[in-house]
């Protein structure tokens, strides 16, 4: 993970920025989707961590070797979003860079979701899951999100993104269609 290249959102009076990170991360996880790539990990330079205004800034930072970065872009995948971004080449990762895990966040948010999964897997009524599971058991982030369709279920849902905080150790490793992992780091400058 020697290089990689920054993709920024430019202003648009019709889109807000939410609209179209969403738009451009949902082409990334169809490319990284096709081309099989577990080799690429993403960051946003300009993540606000501010539990009242969480957000993922106007930048996306791809991570990789310079062959798999190339390879990336050689799909084309950014059909449709050249007008509203701009694509900063690739380049090494400067030497002084710290490392941080980028992970994906996943909470038991839906109590009408939990309930339906009881009372499928238990056999028991409606009813029954509903005293078994409250509305207050819904648990909520503050943390920052894309709102993505997955390639592989089709299913529409927030996508929580956590920065860890930088460390001076790179940790190799897999990451996933969406360019996250739990443990494998990525640059940070």
């Amino acid at each position: 993970m020697d290089h990689y290249l920054e993709l920024r959102l430019v202003p648009d009076p019709e889109f807000k920025s939410t609209v179209l990170m969403n738009a451009l991360f949902a082409k990334l996880h169809r490319a990284l989707f096709d081309l099989n790539s577990t080799r690429i990990g993403i960051s946003f330079p300009g993540v606000q961590t501010d539990p009242k205004h969480p957000g993922l800034g106007d930048r996306l930072r791809l991570h990789g070797t310079a062959a798999d970065l190339h390879g990336l872009m050689a799909l084309d995948w950014l059909t449709g979003m050249r007008d509203h971004t701009e694509l900063y080449g690739s380049a090494p990762v400067p030497r002084t860079a710290s490392h941080r895990v980028v992970r994906r966040v996943q909470v038991k948010s839906s109590p009408e979701r939990l309930r339906r999964r009881l009372a499928r897997r238990k056999g028991i009524t409606d009813a029954e899951a509903c005293q078994a599971i409250s509305q207050d058991k819904a648990e909520r982030l503050d943390l920052p999100y894309v709102t993505i369709t997955s390639r592989s279920t089709g299913q529409r849902f927030r996508l929580f993104i956590e920065h860890r905080p930088p460390g001076s150790t790179m940790i190799d490793g897999a990451f996933s269609y969406y360019g996250l992992s739990p443990t494998a780091t990525v640059p940070w400058f």
